[in-house]
């Protein structure tokens, strides 16, 4: 699952311009899509444990999230995925659990540059806050009623 949601990002991410029937697929996909993160949004949490540190659930749900974060990115999605019900709801509400999750434990959410040695330590779950505000900001953007509900 993570390797295709890697194809549809390299996809989605592709300056060339689509067609409208592409449009329309990416928009079928975008509600899948949006639907997955908002169920499995919370899996995420489980990597604050040392032994879910390589959760399947957890790893498709940051991908979902970075594709999502992307969509919105491109103006023909934008408008579409600002419309969807409960996606800036639960991105709210997960940023809210990954923040206080992060003061509960040791913080895996925000980039911390643990240095042994030469190597640098990172976390799969490393950027998800930074990405769920880039996302929220993203369906902010130009749209008055999720800037109110903000």
């Amino acid at each position: 699952r993570v390797t295709l949601l890697e194809l549809i990002m390299m996809k989605v991410s592709e300056k060339n311009p689509v067609t409208s029937e592409e449009m329309n697929v990416f928009m079928r996909h975008a509600d899948f899509l949006a639907g997955c993160f908002q169920e499995k949004c919370e899996a995420v949490l489980k990597l604050t444990s040392a032994a879910d540190a390589e959760d399947e659930e957890a790893l498709v749900t940051i991908r979902l999230l970075d594709v999502l974060c992307e969509m919105t990115s491109n103006n023909g999605q934008l408008e579409h995925l600002q419309a969807l019900p409960g996606l800036l709801e639960t991105a709210i509400d997960t940023l809210r659990l990954t923040h206080l999750a992060g003061k509960q434990t040791v913080n895996i959410f925000t980039a911390t540059h643990a240095m042994t040695g030469q190597e640098e330590i990172s976390h799969p779950a490393v950027g998800f806050k930074s990405h769920l505000i880039r996302l929220i900001g993203n369906l902010c953007y130009k749209n008055k009623e999720n800037q109110d509900k903000v």
